[in-house]
């Protein structure tokens, strides 16, 4: 697989997470799902608590300090495969950039009606 180039990697590590997130959660409610579950999902990937996300949303801190900060980064998120922009996520060398393609793939699945029990690979 290519790497990531630096350009591409300096552009999301600066992107506010903030500014993708109402993307996030458009992408669940069109498909029928809602923002608690887009949250559940974002809180499972990275520890954060619902009121130290909303405070990480309100800071509005980029991407790169968004996963640096995250409190616990679940170990599950391993099982986590499959492509996002025709990229497989697995594959992704860049430690930040691999997060990043967790999550789009985890809203992903939420948008395409998976059970949440499977999403956050219960099972």
């Amino acid at each position: 697989m290519k790497p990531t180039s630096e350009a591409t990697l300096k552009r999301v590590y600066a992107m506010i997470f903030a500014k993708v997130y109402p993307m996030y959660i458009a992408k669940a409610e069109k498909k029928g799902r809602i923002k608690d579950e887009v949250d559940e999902v974002i809180r499972w990937l990275t520890g954060y608590t619902q009121s130290k996300l909303n405070a990480q949303i309100k800071k509005e801190v980029n991407f790169e300090e968004f996963f640096k900060q995250a409190p616990k980064l679940n170990a599950s998120r391993k099982l986590i495969t499959g492509t996002v922009c025709g990229v497989r996520v697995e594959d992704v060398e860049d430690t930040i950039m691999r997060e990043v393609r967790y999550l789009d793939k985890l809203v992903d699945e939420l948008a395409k009606g998976r059970p949440m029990e499977k999403i956050l690979r219960k099972n």
